[in-house]
C-alpha cells in the first residue's frame, strides 16, 4: 500500500475545535465510527432523540456511494475519481470500493475539516497500482480544487465527480448549482456526476430535527427538495432510475425492498 499525498490549504489549521459539534464527526458517530468527541455524541444523540431515522439515512447514503462507485468502475469504465466533501474516513471509502475492482484507480479526496486532514494520511491508503491524494479545500472554491486535483488526476480523461452530502452546506441553491456546473465544465465527455443529499418535503420529523440542528450554532446543512437535487444534473444524461430516494437506486440483488427515505440522489453522464 502507498501513502496518500496531501495538499495543504492556503492556511494551516491550527487546532481541532472540540467545543462545537461538527457535522463530519457527528456523521462518523452515526456510522458507528470512533473519530468524534463527546460534544459530537451529545449532538448526535439529541438529533436521534427527535429523529432516530437519521442513522438509516447516514448508512443508506454510504451504501448509495458504494453502489454508484461500483457502477462507475464496473460498467462505465471510470478509473479516476474526485470526491469532494469526503468526511472522516470510515468503511467503504471511494478508493476502497474502486480499487477493489480496479486497483489502478486514482482518487482525490477534498475536505476542509482539520480532523479529516489529521486522519487522511493515516487512513486513506492506496493500492500500489493506483493513487490517492487529499486536498485541503472548500467546496466553494472549485478553481483551487481543480488545479490541485490535476496534480494527481488526468482531467482530460473521464472522471467520476462525487458530491455526497456536501452541497447542503452551501446555503444558496443557485451557488451550489454554479459550483456543480463549474466542476463538470472542467471534465470531459464520458465523465459522471454522483450526488446525494438530504431531501425536504419527504419527512417532516427529519426537517424538524435538521432545522433544530441548524439553529444550534453548528455548521448548518440545508435540506433541498427533490426538484432542487434533480436540477444539479441539468444538461447531463441521468442513469436509470434517475434521481430517487437512495435505497431505491439500483439496490443490490437479493437485498430487502428499499423504502423511501429523505435522502435522494442520482448518477449522470456528461455527453
Amino acid at each position: 500500500m502507498t501513502d496518500p499525498e496531501t495538499t495543504p490549504g492556503p492556511a494551516a489549521h491550527s487546532k481541532i475545535d472540540t467545543s462545537v459539534p461538527h457535522s463530519a464527526r457527528i456523521w462518523n458517530y452515526w456510522l458507528g465510527g470512533k473519530d468524534n468527541y463527546p460534544v459530537d455524541e451529545e449532538a448526535g444523540d439529541a438529533y436521534t432523540a427527535v429523529f432516530p431515522g437519521i442513522v438509516t439515512i447516514a448508512r443508506s447514503s454510504r451504501a448509495f456511494l458504494r453502489r454508484t462507485i461500483t457502477y462507475l468502475v464496473s460498467e462505465a469504465g471510470i478509473r479516476q475519481f474526485l470526491d469532494i466533501g469526503t468526511g472522516l474516513p470510515s468503511a467503504e471509502n471511494t478508493h476502497q470500493v474502486a480499487q477493489r475492482i480496479a486497483p489502478e484507480s486514482r482518487i482525490v479526496y477534498v475536505d476542509n475539516d482539520p480532523m479529516v486532514l489529521a486522519h487522511a494520511r493515516a487512513l486513506l491508503y492506496s493500492s500500489p497500482e493506483g493513487a490517492t491524494a487529499y486536498i485541503d479545500a472548500d467546496v466553494t472554491d472549485p478553481e483551487r480544487i481543480l488545479a490541485a486535483a490535476a496534480e494527481t488526476l488526468d482531467l482530460s480523461r473521464p472522471t467520476g465527480l462525487i458530491l455526497s452530502n456536501i452541497l447542503g452546506h452551501v446555503g444558496d441553491h443557485k451557488e451550489a448549482r454554479a459550483i456543480v456546473t463549474r466542476l463538470m465544465e472542467a471534465l470531459p465527455s464520458g465523465s459522471h456526476l454522483s450526488i446525494n443529499d438530504g431531501s425536504r418535503g419527504i419527512d417532516p420529523v427529519f426537517e424538524q430535527a435538521q432545522d433544530g440542528y441548524n439553529d444550534s450554532g453548528a455548521v448548518p446543512y440545508n435540506l433541498r427538495t427533490v426538484d432542487e437535487i434533480t436540477a444539479y444534473f441539468e444538461g447531463l444524461e441521468l442513469i436509470d432510475p434517475g434521481v430517487v430516494s437512495v435505497p431505491l437506486w439500483r439496490p443490490e440483488p437479493g437485498s430487502a425492498p428499499g423504502k423511501v427515505i429523505a435522502e435522494h440522489g442520482g448518477l449522470a453522464r456528461k455527453p
